[in-house]
């Protein structure tokens, strides 16, 4: 049943993006935004982390989980360290992900020509 939850939520976020894409005609890097910053705020409320116990990669896998880690790097590094985990607690968290996608990127844009 766990996979068909992920499925649904999953399936959920997705078409949250494809009607700000559709209905609002929004850009990608606006659709983008609007996604991570609202699994921020949902994580701010402390809901996101039910989610994930709930739908598992569901709720992990789409771009409202890095907004997720985001502010959840951060909360959990302001308890800890005090208002310098304000600024590390983001870093720390996300940068694995951060380096993996410019380190890919240079990669790819070594074997890729743009059309121009």
């Amino acid at each position: 049943m766990q996979y068909v939850w992920a499925f649904v939520v999953g399936g959920a976020i997705c078409v949250l993006g494809q009607i700000l894409f559709d209905v609002f005609k929004l850009t990608p890097a606006h659709t983008m935004a609007i996604l991570v910053v609202l699994g921020a705020a949902v994580d701010g409320l402390g809901l996101y982390e039910p989610l994930i116990k709930f739908a598992g990669a569901g709720a992990t896998v789409p771009i409202t989980s890095f907004g997720n880690s985001l502010v959840h790097g951060t909360i959990q590094e302001l308890k800890l360290n005090g208002w310098t985990g304000l600024i590390t607690g983001i870093f720390e968290v996300t940068s694995a992900g951060i380096t993996s996608a410019i380190v890919f990127s240079f990669f790819a844009s070594l074997l890729v020509k743009p059309k121009g």
